[in-house]
């Protein structure tokens, strides 16, 4: 794949993404440490043939994002976690309704106000489940300034395949993180475009629900001749609401399986230092900004003949399950190092059936240094 080089922050890069992959609209509300997403927008999607609309708050960022989806364009919204609170009962309309969205968050410290310029993890735990109800929520995690394009990119094209939001989480280390990265061409993000499945049979026989039990929504651009129902109520094949038993478990069934059923294709992570470990070794399990910290520690212990090595998951939500009881059945000392207090911790030992996994957390709105970590791992092994 032909690359460039560039020099952005990782908020920068995620608007760069979203205009190479197609994206004609952006709802928003600005909000620390998002708000250089919008106004990169603002700025690329007149450049795009696209809009950026600044509405009246979060409510109104989403619910105008979610409309310009309806309409058959690539959209997205970005915020942090207060405005994640505010867009959930229309992020659950659009799960429902299944309209695809791409939602950034650049995580800061709260619950509430928080720490509104000081980094975190703490939206882990919500954006597996950012509304009520049931269904599978998609979420990406970049971990460098590359991924803040790369992994938004991913997050178009699991939109449109999933028809549902993705969210892609960055922190705001690495949302205001500054510097040169390697990210794929423009013409070659376009390349890679998958759009959505449309229709194109007799519209009398058009029914958007109507798809197989693994499969999602086929939700044909409005205005192109297509009718059906759009409502956040239990509907049927064509979209009109419905309490019919059945139907009412069959749709709400096939929002969870059109994802867990094709977990192969959303699970994504590195492993770093991986392949020598063995059974009394140490494996780190970290995302985002801290792993990148825990690689720098990686390399400080294996010099002091401790060995050690980093598994991330880029996709945090569905986990990456069999690969983390894998490597956890292989190696008995396991770390698990985030800006929080065992928000996936909580997920590594549901996964590994193991009650003995160590935590580094750190919840104040600092990073955590590879120092910290090397004497943690020292501490505890």
């Amino acid at each position: 794949m032909a690359t460039r080089e560039v020099i952005a922050s990782g908020n920068e890069l995620a608007a760069k993404a979203a205009a190479d992959s197609g994206c004609k609209f952006f709802g928003g509300y600005p909000i620390t440490p998002s708000s250089e997403i919008m106004h990169e927008m603002s700025n690329l999607m007149p450049e795009h043939g696209g809009v950026c609309i600044q509405m009246e708050d979060e409510i109104g960022g989403v619910a105008a994002a979610i409309g310009a989806s309806m309409s058959g364009v690539r959209s997205m919204t970005a915020t942090s976690g207060p405005g994640i609170s505010l867009k959930a009962e229309n992020l659950g309309l659009a799960q429902m309704v299944e309209a695809p969205l791409v939602v950034v968050n650049v995580m800061r410290g709260g619950p509430s106000t928080g720490l509104p310029t000081r980094v975190s993890q703490g939206d882990v735990r919500q954006a597996k489940n950012p509304s009520h109800g049931d269904y599978r929520s998609i979420t990406l995690c970049a971990g460098n300034l590359a991924e803040c394009y790369t992994e938004t990119v991913r997050a178009f094209n699991l939109a449109d395949r999933f028809m549902q939001p993705v969210f892609v989480l960055l922190d705001e280390t690495i949302g205001h993180m500054y510097g040169k990265a390697v990210i794929p061409t423009a013409e070659a993000t376009k390349a890679g475009i998958k759009p959505r499945k449309e229709f194109t049979g007799d519209p009398s026989e058009y029914e958007p629900y109507g798809v197989a039990y693994d499969e999602p929504a086929v939700l044909n651009p409005m205005f192109k001749g297509y009718r059906y129902h759009f409502t956040g109520l239990h509907h049927n094949s064509t979209g009109f609401p419905t309490e019919e038993i059945e139907t009412c478990r069959k749709l709400i069934q096939r929002l969870e399986d059109k994802v867990m059923m094709h977990t192969d294709e959303l699970e994504l992570n590195e492993e770093f230092m991986c392949d020598d470990l063995e059974a009394n070794d140490v494996l780190i399990i970290a995302y985002g900004s801290v792993s990148l910290a825990a690689k720098e520690a990686i390399k400080h212990l294996r010099k002091e003949g401790i060995k050690a090595g980093l598994f991330r998951p880029i996709t945090l939500w569905p986990s990456p399950a069999k690969r983390i009881k894998e490597l956890t059945d292989k190696v008995k000392n396991v770390l698990c190092v985030e800006l929080n207090i065992r928000q996936y911790t909580e997920e590594v030992e549901r996964v590994s059936c193991r009650l003995d996994i160590e935590g580094l957390y750190k919840v104040n709105g600092r990073a955590i240094s590879p120092y910290e970590i090397v004497a943690k791992v020292k501490e505890v092994f």
